[in-house]
């Protein structure tokens, strides 16, 4: 199993690194008052593609913490409750 792993990895590799190559034109980028940004398209493509996903992250920082806190505060609750014997057997 772990070759067909790693023979997946490797053809996304090759076929990422084709798309790279193939993609080293260089574009701008204009943002407000004249400032432009010129940069390989790859390089455009792949810091949008990070910033996407640290937004996607930081989004669900909160939702992660809020949960955090609740499993912390059931744990602390269940430790104070005690613990049921079990029946006495027939």
């Amino acid at each position: 199993m772990r070759i067909v792993t790693w023979t997946i990895r490797f053809v996304l590799f090759l076929l990422l690194a084709a798309f790279a190559a193939k993609n080293i034109d260089s574009v701008p980028l204009k943002f407000y008052f004249g400032l432009e940004l010129t940069a390989p398209l790859i390089v455009m493509l792949l810091g949008f593609f990070a910033a996407g996903a640290l937004f996607g992250v930081l989004a669900l920082v909160g939702t992660v913490l809020r949960q955090r806190r609740e499993i912390s505060l059931l744990k602390r609750q269940g430790d104070a409750v005690q613990p049921v014997p079990p029946p006495p057997p027939f």
